[in-house]
């Protein structure tokens, strides 16, 4: 009587080839790598580097539009290139920016994650999405998906924390979540130690520096954000691990999870808060 065939799939943790009847992944530990929970479009397209930027760069730029959408009468339009095509202050409260403002006299203390998707200009979104797009697969490679997504979400809220204590009292940008992949990258270079980990190190370092003198050289920086975002990045990849450390695990998935219903929750009830304002006034 022939043998049954057995079908074969990617571990969805470690991506290795194994059997789909195999109760645990032999190579990292997976229990039940073929249960659907494992295996649906959304996990599948977590394991794409491009899926996870792209999700989150299309996020940014579909805030920076409705911001402009908002309050078209008060958006700044101008030749300067760092004020070109920025939403009005109005929209951008409305929508969820942060600082002693919304957080002391508006209790938005949601706004600590909101802010993340927000921007002031063509050129800060420019560079902030340039800058994610170069860092993220990075990340996700050395720690995976769903730890990019934790390190991502938190840097920026610790980040954001860290500006509100410093008393800025009105703020927006992803370059405190980006600073967090930076800090995280910082972390694991060194670290990992080695060829590969004292050039990604020295790499970093540079980038580090560079961000240091962009802070002091142009003014309206929030360098309060940046220094938080750097430091959560470095601690929370002390405590999640990374790839060759410590593969994901359930914990890393639930945390991404949570990172990821706050956010679609808090920046929905910032979309639907500011159409009403817009359209009730």
């Amino acid at each position: 009587m022939p043998e049954p065939k057995r079908s074969s799939l990617l571990c969805p943790n470690c991506r290795k080839l194994i059997s789909a009847d195999e109760p645990r992944c032999p190579y990292c530990g997976t229990s039940r790598p073929a249960a659907i929970w494992h295996n649906n479009a959304l996990t599948r397209g977590l394991g794409r580097e491009d899926t996870l930027v792209n999700w989150v760069i299309f996020l940014n730029v579909g805030m920076f539009i409705l911001a402009l959408l908002l309050n078209p009468t008060g958006a700044r339009v101008s030749l300067n290139p760092l004020t070109a095509l920025a939403p009005s202050d109005l929209s951008l409260l409305r929508l969820g920016a942060t600082g002693t403002i919304p957080i002391d006299r508006l209790h938005r203390w949601w706004s600590l994650l909101t802010a993340n998707y927000l921007h002031g200009g063509i050129l800060h979104i420019v560079f902030n999405m340039m800058a994610f797009r170069q860092l993220a697969p990075f990340v996700i490679r050395e720690f995976g998906p769903y730890r990019m997504i934790s390190l991502f979400t938190l840097s920026g809220v610790g980040g954001f924390l860290v500006s509100y204590l410093a008393g800025v009292a009105l703020t927006i940008g992803a370059s405190a979540a980006v600073c967090g992949l930076i800090g995280a990258a910082l972390f694991y270079g060194k670290n990992r130690g080695g060829t590969y980990g004292q050039a990604v190190y020295k790499q970093v370092s540079g980038w580090v520096v560079g961000l240091f003198v962009f802070g002091l050289l142009v003014p309206g920086i929030n360098n309060w954000g940046h220094g938080g975002g750097l430091v959560c990045g470095a601690l929370l990849a002390y405590l999640l691990g990374y790839r060759e450390r410590r593969p994901e695990t359930l914990l890393h998935k639930s945390l991404a999870g949570i990172c990821a219903a706050l956010t679609v929750l808090s920046l929905g009830w910032a979309v639907i808060g500011a159409v009403f304002l817009r359209f009730a006034g």
